[in-house]
């Protein structure tokens, strides 16, 4: 810990865990509120001062002391504790939105004998745990989670205040939401992989969201009971977002209902272990000829990526934009394409990636070393609506119309023009996808026609897949086979796919991202009737970093 040199004075109220009060805990022992300070730390006495002649107090600015950190924090948790909501919510910078929820917390949620025990302060940052319980009609159970709150100054009057969240009160609330419990709406489901096992979120860490999804989905319809829940009620924005219900705590359980989904068992749990070793990393795994879902995996399991991630794909859009290419003949496999060091279009200079060049190569070769300048260099012969229309008529996506049992993003290739049309054929510009996307991408490949992936039979709840409006010819087909073969064995793709034999075909892409000095690692590929896609966000090159994911998953399924 070390030595203090000196400690704040104390308040008046003792902030021990006495009379319904806060406690501030530190390394397991009572400490006075000071303990926020941290290791050496000094308390700060307020240098605001205004001279008798002054009309108004200068206002305060700058970097926040740690009494003022500790004190917001301490004013704020003390009041929350006690149950004065007007009074918390005036301790932080969003008074109407803080008493809302604050109120909710008691009346809507029924959660009482709240203790909050802050933890150490690190910068404007204090963490703290709850704990409390649930109550509603003579059922009771114990809640308990860990949060956290920023402090910040306000500009109009230098005033230190709890930067208002949601995710204060509860670290799975987003801003909107709101925490409500009572019988649930929905009956909760015991989701089936394809073998009839259950799926369970201890098992297989990643299908939290999926299984929540599949409850709203198919709770009703299922023939399930709903129980008693503290529950995440998503408001406007989160439901934008497609992100589901979540239940906190089961008061009293519902009577479940049957959900089949097409998850492999053993390719999910090769799955999470492939992603586990990654700090962002999600893969998807189909099978091409039935457009069926064996696996889906996250290594952040708070969002589900993997299926609603919206992404940059990079040079794994090449793929498609090759279709694309080859069709109006601007390509073709074997015949010399040119791949400068640089190629301008609407005012923008792109290059290679080190400023590479290819003299006198083919086509394939520019596919499999991934050659920005041969795709953007064909820029001026397309409308700007050519790879939208290819996307969405050739594989299905950006039409927002997939029905896969669960939430999906189903990608998005905007219309677009000059510099931004151009960076779309290399998977960048307003190119959006995920690892579903780009699986679906490598499973049209492999089978010639777009099948919409689904996680749960269409056969269940009679809905509608989605489909493609065409084919690509024969020839077209069969030389962007001849482009990822030679990419797995020759190109970027070679040092991943070293031992995946059988039918295959690869493409590696890493897209650049705003604020990262990482690009996202992509990689898509398909073995025999599999088909599977992987990102690793800021892993660098996609050869490298979600390579060795999908050749891993399309080898276990071998």
């Amino acid at each position: 810990m070390g030595n203090r040199r000196r400690v704040a004075e104390r308040r008046k109220t003792n902030p021990a865990v006495l009379g319904g009060m806060i406690a501030v805990v530190l390394g397991g022992a009572g400490f006075g509120v000071y303990a926020l300070l941290g290791s050496g730390a000094a308390a700060e006495n307020d240098t605001g001062s205004s001279s008798s002649g002054q009309k108004a107090k200068a206002v305060k600015t700058g970097p926040l002391s740690a009494k003022e950190v500790t004190t917001a924090a301490e004013d704020f948790l003390t009041a929350w504790q006690q149950g004065k909501v007007p009074e918390a919510a005036a301790a932080t910078d969003d008074t109407t939105a803080a008493k809302a929820l604050l109120t909710g917390y008691t009346k809507d949620a029924h959660i009482k004998g709240v203790t909050l025990t802050a933890g150490t302060r690190t910068g404007a940052k204090v963490p703290f745990s709850v704990k409390g319980s649930v109550s509603y009609k003579g059922t009771t159970k114990p809640l308990a989670y860990d949060s956290s709150l920023t402090v910040v100054r306000r500009a109009e009057d230098g005033k230190p205040l709890v930067e208002w969240h949601s995710a204060v009160v509860h670290p799975d609330l987003k801003d909107g939401d709101t925490l409500v419990t009572g019988a649930s709406g929905t009956p909760p489901v015991k989701a089936l992989d394809r073998d009839g096992g259950e799926l369970t979120e201890k098992e297989y860490p990643s299908l939290g969201s999926v299984l929540d999804s599949l409850r709203e989905k198919y709770g009703e319809k299922a023939g399930g009971k709903a129980g008693v829940e503290l529950q995440v009620i998503r408001g406007e924005q989160s439901k934008k977002a497609e992100l589901s219900d979540k239940t906190l705590v089961e008061l009293s359980k519902g009577t479940p209902g049957t959900v089949e989904t097409t998850l492999s068992p053993a390719m999910q749990a090769a799955a999470e272990e492939q992603v586990a070793s990654k700090a962002k990393a999600s893969v998807v795994v189909l099978r091409p000829s039935t457009g069926e879902i064996l696996a889906v995996a996250n290594s952040s399991h708070g969002f589900n990526t993997a299926f609603q991630g919206s992404l940059a794909p990079g040079s794994t859009m090449k793929v498609i934009t090759s279709s694309l290419l080859l069709e109006k003949d601007l390509a073709s496999a074997d015949e010399e394409h040119p791949c400068p060091k640089y190629f301008t279009y609407g005012h923008w200079k792109f290059q290679n990636d080190d400023k590479f060049e290819i003299k006198g190569g083919t086509f394939k070769a520019s596919f499999a070393r991934s050659c920005n300048t041969a795709f953007i260099s064909q820029a001026p012969e397309l409308d700007d609506d050519s790879l939208t229309k290819q996307a969405q008529q050739v594989f299905g996506l950006s039409l927002n119309n997939w029905s896969v049992g669960v939430s999906t993003f189903d990608g998005a290739v905007p219309v677009q023009s000059q510099a931004q049309m151009a960076a779309e054929l290399i998977g960048q510009g307003g190119v959006r996808m995920n690892p579903l996307n780009m699986a679906s991408v490598s499973a049209t490949v492999k089978t010639g026609t777009f099948k919409q992936p689904y996680l749960v039979s269409p056969e269940v709840d009679g809905r509608q897949l989605a489909t493609a409006s065409r084919t690509m010819s024969a020839a077209t087909l069969s030389q962007l086979r001849e482009l990822m073969a030679y990419t797995a064995a020759y190109g970027t793709a070679a040092e991943a796919m070293s031992g995946v034999t059988g039918d295959v075909g690869a493409k590696t892409g890493s897209a650049e991202v705003d604020g990262q000095k990482k690009p996202n690692g992509w990689f898509t590929a398909y073995r025999g009737d599999l088909a599977a896609a992987g990102v690793v966000q800021q892993g660098g090159h996609g050869g490298d970093t979600a390579g060795p994911i999908v050749a891993a998953l399309l080898k276990t399924g071998g």
